[in-house]
């Protein structure tokens, strides 16, 4: 029996018409929680539906997306609208969407709303918190699986940046039950012995599930008791999970996280040649700066001639001593005058002015007599002249 075999798009051709063919797939109902949504720059939406024990891979074309009436996104709980058909080129059934709408949140959804909630009311999300990430690490740690690409991607950024980096993998599994407390444990590690100055904690993109553990509480209290700065990497750019909200610094991809960890030593050395040409410039305009004034100052007369200001200081001494001169001769002068106009006042006041006229002063005891009640017979007495004194005696 000689059988002629068909080609890889004949046989799905011939089950994408067998899907056509069945009614039922050609007008589907379903129930799930979204998971591994990508909004495509196209407007087209790509995203699973699962349950607790299957998934199927869903499209929902541009033409409906506008029809939505609220955001899809992972963990959401909806109800679709659609048609199952085979994509011919990669052999694979999905679910064309027609329309969409929500069916509450997913239990995973749910749980990490909830915690997150609770933490943030703890403040491990709190900026204050957080952890200033180095300048210039000596030792890099990375908590993520041995083997894959993420390592590969920091690696390559790390030692690019700086070849003499020091990078300390941990290997940590990344998904799977019990993921979150050898995370958790590798971080302890880290701390206790004080192997590396940042540590980054990294993964690849993926569903909600997939990144599960780094949604766990236990991963969570880990990084935030941590003493080493950590820079949390998980999933891709529009992943956000428990990590990135305590850890000190959220890098949208592990590539971006080893660019956030590792200076650029070729920006650094540049910076450092454009710090000493600045300063370079800076000195030699200061020492132009400082010449001009210097010369500046050596024009003046001061420098040319300094024995002429000590000159013209003489000369102002002189005028100054000669004013001193001046006023205390004016006011040894004035004080004279001044002192013989008392004189004369006191001379006309003198008693013994009045002897010149021919009068005496008569005295008892070196008091003068004013009175003859002042004398009695037989008290002697003196009697002042104009040019002398002569004792007498009281007759009568």
């Amino acid at each position: 029996m000689n059988i002629q075999p068909i080609s890889v798009s004949e046989l799905n051709k011939y089950i994408k018409n067998k899907f056509a063919d069945d009614e039922m797939l050609a007008n589907v109902f379903v129930k799930g929680e979204i998971s591994n949504f990508k909004h495509h720059y196209t407007g087209h939406m790509y995203f699973t539906l699962k349950d607790g024990n299957s998934l199927i891979k869903c499209i929902m074309f541009k033409t409906y997306t506008g029809n939505l009436k609220f955001t899809p996104k992972d963990g959401l709980g909806v109800m679709i609208l659609g048609s199952v058909s085979v994509f011919e080129r990669d052999g694979v059934y999905q679910i064309y969407c027609k329309a969409m709408q929500e069916d509450g949140i997913g239990n995973l959804y749910k749980s990490y709303e909830e915690l997150k909630e609770k933490l943030e009311k703890e403040g491990l999300f709190s900026q204050s918190n957080k952890k200033k990430i180095p300048y210039m690490p000596k030792r890099v740690g990375v908590l993520t699986s041995k083997t894959g690409s993420v390592i590969q991607d920091i690696i390559n950024v790390s030692t690019r940046r700086n070849p003499n980096i020091n990078l300390k993998l941990l290997p940590v599994p990344v998904q799977g039950e019990g993921a979150g407390i050898k995370i958790a444990e590798a971080i302890e590690i880290m701390n206790k012995k004080e192997l590396v100055d940042v540590l980054i904690i990294a993964r690849g993109g993926g569903s909600l599930e997939d990144l599960w553990p780094f949604n766990e509480e236990i991963v969570a209290r880990a990084i935030y008791e941590s003493k080493i700065p950590i820079i949390s990497a998980v999933g891709h750019e529009t992943d956000f999970s428990i990590s990135d909200f305590v850890a000190d610094l959220r890098a949208p991809t592990p590539s971006a996280a080893a660019e956030l960890a590792v200076p650029n030593i070729v920006e650094l050395h540049n910076r450092i040649i454009g710090y000493e040409n600045r300063f370079k410039l800076s000195l030699k305009k200061k020492t132009e700066l400082m010449r001009l004034r210097y010369e500046k100052c050596m024009m003046r007369n001061v420098f040319k001639d300094p024995i002429q200001k000590i000159n013209e200081q003489y000369i102002r001494l002189d005028i100054l001593l000669k004013s001193i001169d001046t006023n205390m001769n004016v006011k040894l002068n004035n004080r004279k005058s001044q002192a013989m106009n008392v004189i004369s006042k006191l001379d006309a006041l003198s008693p013994l002015k009045t002897l010149t006229r021919g009068y005496s002063i008569v005295q008892k005891n070196n008091e003068i007599i004013k009175s003859i009640n002042d004398l009695e017979i037989d008290d002697k007495i003196d009697i002042r002249f104009i040019d002398g004194q002569k004792k007498a005696k009281v007759l009568k």
